[in-house]
C-alpha cells in the first residue's frame, strides 16, 4: 500500500470517526430533545383538556358521561378512550392499550407510550381523573395522537446527519489528497534524487522547500551527496592517477627490458660453458627477465582495457586452427576436441591470450590430462578447458577473475603474475562473450569461454 493511500485511508477514518461521533451525538440529542418535548407537550395537553371538565358529577359515570369526556379530551387530530367500572366509550381503538400502560394508569399514575399504528407511530396517554378532594373517581381516560410530524422531524434530522458525515468524508479526502500532495512530493524528490544517485549521477540534488523534518532530511541528503561526490571524485582521480603511472612506468620499463632481454638471451646461449653457480645464475636471470617482461605486458594489456582504448581486430578464422597454433607454440600437452569447419569473426590474437591463459592456468594449478575442446552451442562458439585436479574452493570462485588474485596466495612467489585470468576474462568480454569458472562434478576445475557468432553480437 503506497504512503498516498495510507494517508487518504487515515484522513477518511478520522472523518469518518469524527461525522459519527459530532453528528452521531447531535442527532440522538436532538431526538431526545425532540421525542421528549412533544410526550411532554401532550400529557399538559391532555391534562389541561381532563381539568376543563372538573368538577365531575357525583353520580356514577354511565356510557353517555364516558362517551362526553373521551369527545372533549380527543382533540382535533386524536381520538380518546374513557374507562370507568368495566364500561368504556369513546373512538380510541382499545388494542393499541397495552398492559403496562393500564397497569401504570391502574396505580394511579400519568403514562405514556409510543405506539405503532395506522401504518405509523402514535403517542398513548393514559391518566385517571381525580375527584375534588384528590381521591381516585375511578375513571381512566386515554388519549391517542400520531406522533408523525415529531417522526418527519426526526428523520429528516437523521438525513442531515448522514449528509453532513458525507459532505465531511468528501472534504476531508479533498484535505487529504492536498496534504498527501503536499508531503509526498519531497519525498518523491528524495526517492528520484536516491534513484539518480544510485545510478551514477553524483551531482543529484534535493530541492530545500520550508523549515520542516522534510526539509531536514533533504538538506541532509544534499551534504552526503555533495561529501560523496567530492570523495568519489577523489577516488577517481586516484585511480586515474595509478593507472597513468602504471602505464608510464611499463612503457618506460620497455626499452630497458628490451636491452636486459637481449643481453640474457646471449648469457643464455653461454650457460653450457659457464661453471656452475655462474651458469645458475645466468638462467636465473633470462627466467626473471622473461618473467618480468611477461608482468609489464599483462600491465600495458590492462591499462588499454582501463583506458578503453582496447580494440578488436577482427578476421573471419578458422578456430580450431588458431586454438592448435596456441597449443603448438607453447609446447602445451593436452587433450584437444578442435572439429574442423568451425569459422568465426574473432580477433584471432586475443583469442590466442584467452586459450593460452587458460591452458596455462590449467596445467600450472591443477593437475594432468587438461583437456580443451570445441563446440558450437545455440550460435555460440564455446570452448571448455578442464584439469583434473582438485578444482577451485568455493571461496576463490567469485575472485578468480580479479586482478593480482591468486589461488595460492599462501606460498610465498608463483610463476604468474595474477593478470592472466582478469586479462582473458576482459579479452572475452570484448568480444561481447562470457568466461565462467567452475567446477566438474567429477573433480577438477572448468572453464568455459562464450563468444556468440557473426551477427548474434
Amino acid at each position: 500500500m503506497t504512503l498516498r493511500l495510507r494517508l487518504l485511508l487515515a484522513f477518511a477514518f478520522l472523518s469518518v470517526v469524527t461525522a459519527v461521533a459530532v453528528a452521531g451525538a447531535g442527532y440522538v440529542r436532538a431526538r431526545d430533545a425532540i421525542v421528549q418535548r412533544a410526550q411532554d407537550n401532550a400529557v399538559i395537553e391532555t391534562t389541561t383538556r381532563i381539568e376543563q371538565l372538573y368538577p365531575l358529577p357525583a353520580r356514577p359515570p354511565d356510557a353517555l358521561a364516558l362517551e362526553r369526556i373521551a369527545g372533549k379530551v380527543s382533540g382535533r387530530e386524536g381520538s380518546a378512550l374513557a374507562r370507568a367500572n368495566g364500561v368504556s366509550a369513546g373512538s380510541m381503538d382499545s388494542s393499541v392499550i397495552t398492559p403496562e400502560l393500564r397497569s401504570l394508569v391502574s396505580a394511579g399514575r400519568v403514562g405514556w407510550q409510543r405506539v405503532p399504528y395506522a401504518g405509523g407511530v402514535w403517542l398513548v396517554v393514559g391518566m385517571q381523573m381525580r375527584v375534588s378532594g384528590g381521591g381516585s373517581s375511578g375513571i381512566e381516560v386515554y388519549v391517542l395522537r400520531p406522533f408523525t410530524s415529531e417522526i418527519q422531524v426526526v428523520d429528516e434530522l437523521a438525513r442531515n446527519a448522514w449528509l453532513i458525515g458525507g459532505a465531511g468524508l468528501v472534504l476531508a479526502l479533498a484535505m487529504g489528497f492536498l496534504a498527501a500532495r503536499g508531503v509526498l512530493r519531497p519525498v518523491r524528490d528524495l526517492r528520484m534524487a536516491a534513484w539518480r544517485l544510485g545510478q551514477g549521477d553524483l551531482t543529484a540534488r534535493v530541492p530545500v522547500r520550508g523549515r520542516d523534518e522534510l526539509a531536514s532530511v533533504a538538506t541532509t541528503f544534499n551534504s552526503t551527496a555533495a561529501s560523496l561526490e567530492h570523495h568519489v571524485g577523489e577516488l577517481r582521480r586516484m585511480e586515474a592517477d595509478a593507472r597513468r603511472f602504471v602505464a608510464d612506468v611499463s612503457h618506460e620499463l620497455r626499452t630497458p627490458l628490451a636491452a636486459m632481454t637481449a643481453v640474457t638471451d646471449v648469457l643464455d646461449a653461454e650457460t653450457a660453458a659457464l661453471p656452475g653457480v655462474a651458469g645458475q645464475a645466468a638462467r636465473l636471470v633470462n627466467r626473471e627477465t622473461q618473467n618480468l617482461t611477461r608482468l609489464v605486458n599483462d600491465l600495458i594489456e590492462v591499462t588499454r582495457f582501463d583506458s578503453g582504448t582496447a580494440a578488436l581486430a577482427l578476421d573471419d578464422v578458422d578456430v580450431a586452427e588458431v586454438v592448435s597454433r596456441t597449443l603448438r607454440m607453447r609446447g602445451f600437452e593436452v587433450t584437444a576436441t578442435l572439429p574442423s569447419g568451425v569459422r568465426a569473426r574473432l580477433d584471432p590474437r586475443r583469442l590466442d591470450v584467452i586459450v593460452a591463459n587458460l591452458v596455462g592456468n590449467a596445467l600450472r594449478h591443477g593437475a594432468p590430462p587438461v583437456s580443451v575442446r570445441l563446440s558450437v552451442v545455440e550460435s555460440s562458439l564455446v570452448i571448455e578447458v578442464a584439469d583434473s585436479g582438485p578444482g577451485l574452493p568455493e571461496d576463490v570462485l567469485p575472485h578468480v577473475f580479479a586482478r593480482f588474485y591468486k589461488a595460492d596466495s599462501a606460498r610465498g612467489r608463483s610463476e604468474g603474475s595474477g593478470l592472466g585470468l582478469a586479462i582473458a576474462w576482459e579479452n572475452a568480454r570484448l568480444h561481447g562473450g562470457t568466461l565462467i569458472a567452475a567446477n566438474r562434478p567429477g573433480g577438477g576445475a572448468l572453464f568455459t569461454l562464450r563468444v556468440p557468432l557473426e551477427g548474434e553480437r
